[in-house]
């Protein structure tokens, strides 16, 4: 009998062992200490809880939050950060139970001191690692006291030109002897859309990559109606995103890269599911 029970046991473990090499297979970007999710913003159309919902069904475990996102679920109000406590332990209840981690929150850009302080305050109760931000050059001292006391990482959002940040120049320039907590969170898609090649964008700004927007862009030649390139299915469009995939690994890149799909608004959780896809594949 004993042995019928030591042989039962060594049985579950090595099933659990198995079913845990399976699963890191099914998620290669484990293994590169990468984070792969999505921003709730490509869910817009619907509630916060919604889109932690279909982040879920994505087959994704880590999650960008929308500050302005409804939040849903018979809840008053939206994911921003001056939210009440009550409200604050109804969301991170939602979160917890769907399995779903939280990992950045943005883009945000407080305007003043102690707006910039609460914020830090929320991202510390909410466990939040990295706000996503386009803040004025002005403020950086002060975010980096603030990155420092908190140890929560600013990232510095490129949205395309004519916006400030668009060029990685100027994002190195406005974080040059800043907290070690501020760096980058590239865009891929904005750079396209700011004529610049992501993948020497990249190389530019090594060492300071914290987090990634992912996207891909389809190329319409001739376009001239005053319409943005638009997004597709990672890898069906001109990033190279083979080519940012291998400059991430030689960087040795460690953080969130956050699926974006603007597109199909109303029904782009297959959008999502193919880009990911795509990008495992890749991956092995």
């Amino acid at each position: 009998m004993r042995n019928f029970f030591l042989m039962l046991i060594l049985g579950i473990l090595l099933a659990t062992a198995s079913c845990n090499n399976k699963n890191k297979a099914l998620i290669p970007e484990t293994a590169l200490g990468w984070k792969l999710g999505a921003g709730t913003y490509t869910f817009n159309r619907f509630t916060f809880f919604e889109a932690i919902d279909k982040i879920d069904s994505c087959g994704l475990k880590y999650a960008e939050i929308f500050p302005e996102h409804i939040i849903g679920g018979g809840i008053n109000g939206t994911m921003d950060y001056n939210m009440n406590a009550d409200t604050r332990n109804a969301v991170l209840k939602k979160i917890n139970d769907k399995g779903i981690t939280i990992i950045a929150y943005g883009v945000v850009t407080p305007k003043s001191d102690s707006a910039w302080r609460k914020l830090f305050e929320f991202g510390k109760l909410m466990g939040i690692q990295t706000f996503t931000s386009e803040p004025d050059e002005k403020d950086m001292p002060l975010i980096s006291r603030l990155c420092d006391e908190y140890k929560i990482n600013v990232a510095i959002h490129n949205h395309p030109y004519p916006k400030h940040y668009w060029n990685p120049d100027t994002i190195l320039a406005a974080i040059k002897g800043q907290s070690m907590h501020i760096g980058a969170c590239a865009d891929i898609g904005h750079w396209i859309r700011s004529g610049l090649n992501p993948v020497e964008c990249l190389k530019k700004l090594e060492g300071h990559i914290l987090h990634i927007h992912m996207k891909d862009l389809e190329y319409r030649e001739g376009k001239d109606d005053g319409e943005e390139d638009r997004d597709v299915h990672w890898g069906a469009g001109i990033a190279d995103v083979n080519g940012i995939i291998k400059e991430l690994k030689r960087q040795n890149f460690k953080g969130m890269i956050s699926a974006e799909y603007e597109r199909n608004w109303k029904n782009n959780v297959p959008d999502v599911i193919e880009s990911v896809k795509y990008f495992r594949k890749a991956l092995r």
